[in-house]
């Protein structure tokens, strides 16, 4: 460390550290020690008189002669017209009084000047709103002194000082210079005077009319480049950026304001998706507190990049409000400014995807919601992707609660009559393992410990100083283990799940024909584990009903039938609940799959089949059992070959648990009594063990080679070595996996298709031989005559003469 030198203070105050020093010392001697002086009267000093001495030489030809011929008649002329003023400049006996007042004049003069000759420089810019700024000469390599001159926009300036929306404060203004923070200076004044209006007067043709806007265009994309690139690269430093974008935001130009308006608002987003941080940034004022000054920096440039960032949003809001156009709201919105508000709304979604837990997230999620209720498909897909994506990556859940709420609310104020989008993103959410029951048994615990609470108050003042302690340790060796945020993180999803079953039951009730009863269904197909016990029987009852009044569609029927199943597997098994007609809808729709425009369907079909026939194998009929898989099989030759696959795992499964379907290998029919009837729709009373499972002998001829090895290690028993058995890889996959494995949406082939062999080429018979020589005899006498004699043939005659 360098030894740092004194800090320099004027003279007079180190005189009195001096003097203070030597008082408290004693050694400063008082009024009354001092020895009087007497003061002795100094005697007036004339001033001296200048005399004037004549010399010899002044009043000779000497002095004429000195003089030159052209100020000598200058001399006489000025005689002549009695003007004297030449001999006012001349002074004569002159006090210091009159030089000091002669001085000050003479700088005040000095100073009209400089003033009159930056106001000569400025004045041509003046009426164009600029401000010319002289600087420093600057001498170049080849001895040249050049003048450089600023241009300023002097509206810019006023406007800031009078908003007081200069980027930094006065805290910021360093003893070394003001910080410069905009890209302004080195624009060379992009902002070219649009030759279009120059040539208003001017009949101009199209082309030069195009040539124009390109070279406007071209301006504002360098502009914007510029700007952009300088943001990214020193941020602190060139915050002012951001105003200048944020004004291209609202280029007024009718020719090229769509794009502008785009390059700007895409350039912006991409600066903001670097530049934010992925904390809350939180803005306090802290009175009287002296901070260093990188603090302060980084304090005022947070305060500039949010403040921006609001700008920014605010105008996002004002560009997609296009897109929303309410009853009475009788503007007319161009093709154009639709576009603009939908890259408004992409700006939106990829902002609050990339930092979802920065500042005005929940306003933005808030702007988006009723944007999934939109007219137009794309709108509705984008907002969707975003909300569902939010709700995978959430780890928190603050933002997904906020905005499961807001969807909430959306949809009790729109009666429910809405598009399906807004409630399809709820099946996103990561709430499988949230259970409503034990948030039920703690509430049990916390009354229980109400007598213990009212009993603590009755202790003593030292034994509740003790607990008091004690508590907060413990809570102290919580945060360590972060059990506290994982306790907060379960309240958060358990208060989700809740208002999730408000909105499905809700529907169920209110508007059971609406178009998002489907999407409701499947909602609670897959969240039904997670519902309270008490209301599985209610639930059940409200989804026969349903059923039975027989205005569902086929999916939405699957659904109501998965729904059912599922709570009856889990902690629904110890209801008393006879699901009879459940396995009735089930059997009835199974044919109702096939490999065209609802093969969608599979696959609900395949889970569905899992909870009846694998997990709730225990309470399945024989007879049952035997006519869903003889269903099945057949339902396996109208399906793609990851429906197959899928159903044909179910068949395997099942065969492993248990003996019963065994008799469906047998091809000996006559054993049973009564015929094979699959037309109806009792799986009880079809007597599908009088017949076999036929199906998979074509499906062993299947194009896909899995779908064969599957079948065939059916057919030969499902065993698990020697002939038929499968491969570990594909042995080991589920029927829902098999189902997803396989799956050809993705355009790809699996496995893939082995390039065809060569065919070899095949060999000449060699010669041919007649098997009668008649013939044979018969065609060489033919080839042998001419078939015409003359160089011109008359077909007529020809045909004539036969």
């Amino acid at each position: 460390m360098g030894k740092q030198g004194k800090v320099k203070i004027s003279k007079i105050k180190r005189n009195n550290q001096t003097r203070t020093k030597l008082s408290k010392q004693g050694k400063l001697k008082t009024r009354r020690h001092r020895k009087i002086k007497k003061q002795v009267q100094k005697p007036n000093v004339t001033k001296p008189q200048h005399e004037e001495e004549e010399e010899e030489s002044d009043h000779g030809e000497d002095m004429m002669a000195m003089v030159e011929e052209d100020d000598l008649t200058f001399l006489k002329k000025a005689i002549s017209n009695k003007s004297y003023n030449l001999l006012k400049q001349i002074r004569f006996n002159e006090t210091d009084e009159s030089k000091q007042r002669r001085k000050g004049k003479k700088q005040k003069q000095e100073e009209d000047l400089e003033e009159r000759y930056e106001k000569s420089t400025e004045l041509g810019a003046e009426e164009a709103g600029k401000k010319l700024r002289m600087l420093l000469p600057v001498k170049t390599k080849d001895g040249f002194i050049e003048t450089r001159v600023i241009e300023e926009d002097r509206k810019d300036n006023e406007d800031e000082e009078i908003n007081g929306d200069s980027v930094y404060n006065n805290k910021e203004n360093y003893q070394n210079g003001e910080i410069n923070n905009s890209d302004e200076e080195i624009e060379m004044e992009f902002e070219i005077q649009d030759k279009i209006n120059e040539k208003k007067d001017k009949v101009i043709s199209t082309a030069e009319l195009l040539a124009c806007r390109e070279e406007v265009l071209r301006s504002r994309r360098f502009k914007i480049g510029v700007l952009s690139s300088g943001l990214l690269e020193n941020p602190e430093l060139k915050s002012g950026n951001f105003k200048v974008l944020l004004e291209l935001m609202e280029e007024s130009n009718p020719e090229v304001y769509i794009t502008v308006r785009k390059l700007a608002t895409v350039s912006l987003l991409e600066v903001f998706k670097d530049l934010l941080p992925s904390y809350h940034i939180t803005q306090f004022e802290q009175e009287g507190v002296r901070l260093k000054k990188e603090t302060l920096q980084l304090q005022n440039y947070e305060a500039i990049l949010l403040r921006s960032y609001k700008k920014y949003l605010q105008k996002l809001e004002k560009m997609a409000s296009w897109l929303r156009q309410k009853k009475g709201d009788t503007r007319n919105i161009s093709e154009r400014e639709m576009q603009l508000g939908e890259i408004a709304v992409t700006c939106m979604c990829d902002l609050l995807v990339s930092h979802p837990y920065f500042n005005f997230a929940v306003n933005i999620a808030n702007l988006l919601i009723p944007l999934m209720d939109n007219k137009r498909p794309n709108i509705r897909a984008a907002v969707a992707s975003c909300i569902s994506q939010i709700f995978k990556e959430d780890k928190r859940g603050e933002l997904s609660l906020s905005i499961v709420r807001r969807i909430n609310q959306y949809v009790k104020a729109r009666g429910h009559s809405v598009h399906s989008e807004i409630l399809s993103v709820l099946l996103s959410l990561r709430i499988k393992d949230v259970n409503l029951d034990k948030e039920r048994e703690e509430e049990a615990k916390q009354k229980k410990l109400m007598t213990h609470k009212q009993r603590i108050l009755a202790l003593s003042k030292r034994e509740r100083k003790k607990n008091k302690k004690l508590e907060q340790v413990e809570k102290e060796m919580l945060e360590t283990k972060a059990e506290e945020n994982k306790q907060n993180k379960e309240k958060v999803l358990t208060e989700i799940t809740s208002i999730v079953f408000t909105i499905y039951f809700r529907v169920l009730k209110q508007a059971p024909n609406s178009k998002i009863l489907s999407v409701t269904l499947e909602g609670l197909a897959k969240f039904a584990h997670c519902i309270n016990l008490e209301f599985y029987q209610d639930l059940v009852n409200v989804l026969n009903r349903l059923m039975e009044e027989g205005n569902l569609g086929l999916r939405e029927q699957l659904h109501c039938i998965q729904t059912v199943f599922i709570i009856l597997s889990g902690q629904g098994s110890a209801l008393n609940i006879d699901p009879y007609k459940f396995y009735y809808h089930l059997y009835k729709n199974l044919l109702n799959v096939n490999a065209g425009k609802n093969h969608a369907n599979a696959e609900i079909i395949v889970q569905t089949l899992v909870q009846v026939l694998i997990t709730r194998r225990k309470k399945v009929s024989q007879s049952r059992l035997i006519a869903f898989i003889k269903r099945i099989a057949t339902l396996s030759l109208q399906l793609q070959h990851n429906g197959s696959l899928g159903i044909l795992g179910v068949i395997k499964v099942v065969m492993q648990l248990g003996k019963a379907a065994d008799i469906l290998l047998d091809t000996d029919s006559t054993s049973g009594d009564g015929f094979y009837q699959p037309e109806l729709e009792e799986p009880d009373y079809c007597n599908a063990h009088c017949t076999a499972l036929w199906e998979l002998a074509a499906l062993q001829r299947h194009y896909h080679s899995v779908v064969q090895k599957l079948a065939k290690n059916i057919a030969n028993g499902v065993p698990t070595s020697g002939e038929g058995s499968l491969t570990a890889d594909i042995a080991k996959l589920s029927p829902e996996e098999l189902f997803k494995e396989y799956d050809p949406a993705g355009v790809v082939f699996k496995p893939a298709v082995p390039v065809p062999k060569k065919a070899p080429a095949k060999k000449s018979s060699g010669r041919h031989y007649f098997a009668k020589n008649e013939f044979e005899v018969y065609l060489n006498s033919i080839y042998s005559k001419p078939l015409f004699n003359n160089e011109f043939v008359d077909f007529y005659t020809e045909i004539k003469a036969k």
